[in-house]
């Protein structure tokens, strides 16, 4: 192995993990078809609180399926692509995912 360690990252510099990294997310109900858009750091973590009541919002349409996750550096790139996803355009790209 080199002097990276065969990650072929330059020494003194770590690689990019998916910890600081922002998700924007939709999901849909399989009860009544609702959908639902958030923001989250933990997609997975996010999924199962809303599977298991935790989230108000959501507890009265569970069961819910991730149908749409995208990933950002930022924080507000995220939330600028929530805020499309929650406006009519957005919500007709999501329903065009699921034909």
């Amino acid at each position: 192995m080199g002097a990276d360690g065969g990650t072929g990252i330059p020494a003194g510099r770590q690689a990019h993990t998916t910890q600081n990294m922002f998700y924007t997310y939709a999901l849909k109900s399989l009860t009544d078809g609702h959908l639902y858009i958030g923001l989250t750091q933990d997609v997975e973590k996010r999924l199962k609180e809303h599977n298991t009541g935790k989230t108000r919002s959501t507890r009265n349409r569970l069961p819910f399926r991730l149908i749409y996750q995208e990933s950002f550096n930022t924080r507000l790139e995220a939330r600028q692509k929530e805020k499309y996803l929650k406006s009519g355009i957005g919500r007709e790209f999501l329903k065009s995912l699921q034909t």
